[in-house]
């Protein structure tokens, strides 16, 4: 399969985007120049897409979906989805800030928040916007890891709402490697990339206590998915 996104779906009216603060203008030059430079360097970018089959389906029946990825390899999925209006939860650390902005730029919908530090007001939030119709995507271990575990936020927003949690993971043959918790990873001009979904997978769970307990399940998802995209 080619590198190009998944069908796209009108961005249905969702609730506003809340705590978003006004950027100044020097954070716009960043989030521009930073929005050019991944487009440049993801435009050489070979990128293999396997086992979305589930994500399709669940658009193409019109569902909101949730989409769980790890946060050191948030940079080709911001790329590979882009202008689909995802709604993406971010940290308000200032680490965060210029991924959110580059999202933004991307044609992304951020939530600015974290299932850890605020988490009641941003879960809140998240479930709000896929009662509206509005994919949305969570880091699991974000936003201070560890890093590959599987924090349950996302998990009480799917039981809340229904909807279905996407895995999504990626493995490039070649990135550069930031020094931080989640070794956050950069793709090297023509690398090839391969993005592994995992299919469709509901929390069973009849309240938040009980949602939570099933994330062993759900890390055990992500890695079968990379575990894929390894092998592929």
């Amino acid at each position: 399969m080619s590198g190009h996104p998944p069908p796209w779906k009108p961005t249905p009216t969702a609730p506003p985007v809340v705590d978003e603060p006004a950027p100044s203008a020097k954070m716009r030059w960043i989030a521009r120049l930073g929005a050019l430079l991944v487009r440049t360097l993801a435009a050489t970018w070979r990128i293999r897409v396997i086992g979305d089959e589930g994500l399709r389906a669940e658009r193409e029946a019109g569902r909101a979906i949730i989409i769980t990825l790890w946060h050191g390899q948030m940079l080709p999925l911001l790329y590979q989805h882009r202008g689909e209006g995802v709604a993406i939860l971010i940290s308000e650390h200032r680490d965060g800030e210029i991924i959110a902005r580059i999202a933004t730029a991307l044609g992304h919908r951020t939530v600015r928040g974290s299932t850890t530090r605020g988490a009641g007001r941003a879960l809140l939030s998240m479930v709000r916007q896929v009662e509206s119709g509005q994919d949305i995507a969570v880091t699991p271990d974000g936003p201070r890891g560890p890093a590959k575990s599987f924090a349950p936020g996302a998990l009480i927003v799917a039981q809340r709402t229904g909807a279905a949690i996407i895995p999504a993971t990626v493995v490039a043959r070649s990135a550069w490697r930031l020094g931080s918790w989640d070794r956050f990873m950069i793709p090297r001009p023509f690398t090839r990339i391969v993005i592994s979904y995992g299919a469709a997978a509901h929390v069973s769970a009849g309240d938040a206590r009980a949602a939570s307990s099933e994330a062993p399940r759900f890390q055990q998802l992500m890695e079968d998915a990379e575990r894929a995209a390894a092998t592929a």
